[in-house]
């Protein structure tokens, strides 16, 4: 396991991934935006706008594919995410711990996120307390050591060579190029997702046999919360979803984790 981190215990914690932000007038963006400003930090006082709507969390992650492509130079971001950063700055600020799992559209995070706003990067995997529970928390897209094609392809993406690549190309050639290779791409058969899907549940079994408790994923843009009972203890396995369809995000409280979608309008 790549990053392992144990963080403090906490009572209330928000998980999503997949939002592959692109443009501000996409409706996944919207409502990803929508959702944030619900979300408040506990010190935050009560009396504002929206609050009888208010999500009250002390843990925010993100685990991966939030940007559907990622480059900065200088603390030059692409335009269009300027908002969204903001408002992850702004729940910062509020208290909310924020936490992003780089994914296999957005890596090279931490010049920016980690060391210009402080929020913390994971890129590979993380592991989070909550409430006595251990929870792993990942991108996914690694969890199937078959596909060694996409395996090669993340480690020629993720090398020294590419990361010196990216900081020497003009910004606009940059953003030119990652949209359209977005266009370009294809997303996942539903023969591909379901067979994903299994191999991200033996996964999971895996990780409860090393004491995990719950195992939450993303990657494969299923939505799934499934509560089972193995080694004589209660566990969770939770798929994400994503925010092309689903609008979808996980949510602890007092022990129990709940899928949850922003409604059409938030």
């Amino acid at each position: 396991m790549q990053n392992l981190q144990v963080g403090e215990p906490v009572m209330k914690a928000l998980f999503l991934s997949d939002v592959h932000l692109k443009r501000r007038s996409d409706p996944g963006y919207e409502q990803c935006m929508l959702l944030f400003a619900r979300l408040r930090g506990r010190g935050v006082e009560s009396g504002r706008p929206g609050d009888e709507q208010a999500i009250v969390i002390d843990l925010l992650v993100i685990a991966g594919d939030f940007f559907d492509f990622w480059f900065e130079k200088g603390g030059r971001i692409y335009p269009e995410f300027r908002p969204v950063v903001e408002s992850l700055i702004q729940l910062r600020q509020s208290g909310i711990r924020v936490c992003l799992c780089e994914g296999n559209h957005d890596f090279f995070l931490a010049d920016y996120f980690s060391r210009e706003l402080g929020i913390e990067v994971y890129p590979g995997d993380a592991e989070f307390v909550l409430d006595g529970l251990r929870s792993f928390v990942s991108h996914g897209d690694t969890v199937d050591r078959k596909n060694r094609k996409y395996l090669a392809l993340r480690r020629l993406l993720r090398s020294s060579l590419a990361y010196r690549l990216q900081r020497v190309l003009p910004m606009r050639w940059l953003w030119r190029i990652a949209r359209f290779i977005s266009e370009m791409s294809q997303g996942m058969s539903q023969d591909a997702q379901e067979r994903l899907v299994e191999v991200m549940h033996r996964f999971a079994v895996e990780k409860y046999r090393k004491g995990l408790d719950a195992v939450i994923l993303g990657h494969c843009h299923q939505e799934i919360l499934r509560e089972e009972r193995i080694g004589g203890r209660p566990r969770t396995f939770a798929l994400l979803g994503d925010w092309i369809t689903h609008h979808s995000y996980l949510l602890y409280e007092n022990g129990r984790f709940t899928l949850n979608r922003i409604p059409p309008g938030g």
